[in-house]
């Protein structure tokens, strides 16, 4: 019997969402940006199974004293859905995605987000992304393998 593997990488695209767009198509490992903010893509993939804890991060650069950083999910053949939004003052998730399950902590420069107990629907894009914003974002494929 074969478990059930969960692969993590990055993926590349030109991807839009109210203003944030895909930040890096092809850099891996290497800061990039089109303009500030600037974020940083991790190199390699994660491979993970049910049950684990996967955290992506997201790393960041702004002059902004109060960024809002946000989470979203994209199954296939759907569209992004809101997981959570940190803040220095607030944080707050979407009923669907459960702060026991899925959280993240604002820091200085990052917003990593961290998935409990990973389950074969847990398998996505998972978008990060920064406002104020000059239109840049980041984004994770979380996938079955």
């Amino acid at each position: 019997m074969f478990s059930d593997v969960l692969h993590v990488s990055w993926m590349s695209s030109d991807w839009l969402l109210g203003g944030f767009t895909a930040l890096c198509s092809s850099t891996r490992g290497q800061h990039c940006a089109i303009s500030t903010p600037l974020f940083t893509q991790p190199p390699g993939d994660v491979i993970l199974t049910q049950g684990q804890t996967a955290t992506l991060n997201c790393t960041f650069s702004t002059t902004s004293s109060n960024p809002d950083l946000f989470w979203y999910k994209q199954e296939v053949n759907s569209y992004p859905k809101f997981i959570l939004r940190r803040s220095r003052y607030s944080a707050d998730n979407s009923p669907e995605f459960v702060k026991d399950r899925f959280d993240a902590e604002l820091k200085d420069s990052s917003v990593p987000l961290m998935i409990q107990d990973l389950h074969v629907c847990d398998s996505a894009v998972y978008y990060c992304a920064l406002r104020p914003t000059s239109g840049s974002s980041i984004l994770y494929n979380l996938k079955c393998v």
